[in-house]
């Protein structure tokens, strides 16, 4: 389990709609996860490196390597979330 340290600047338009690294973990900690942020209007995508590696017939790492990225704008907001999800 990775949390990413992002510090917030003043950003274009561009760089807000930006998908950063927020945090990765198992599949299932990420489907947690990602079920609160929707609560609060934070949508991320979910990045499988292991699974598309499989699907492409490349095989071989570690199945717990998943990334949830979220928008550059939204840290702030789901940051809490993030905080009281590894806490429980």
């Amino acid at each position: 389990m990775t949390i990413f340290n992002v510090s917030i600047k003043k950003s274009t338009m561009k760089e807000e709609n930006e998908f950063i690294d927020f945090y990765s973990g198992t599949e299932v900690s990420i489907i947690g996860l990602r079920r609160q942020l929707k609560c609060i209007g934070v949508f991320g995508i979910i990045q499988d490196n292991f699974n598309s590696r499989n699907l492409a017939e490349f095989y071989g790492g570690t199945a717990d390597t998943v990334r949830f990225k979220i928008r550059t704008i939204d840290v702030v907001k789901a940051r809490p979330i993030l905080e009281e999800f590894l806490s429980a």
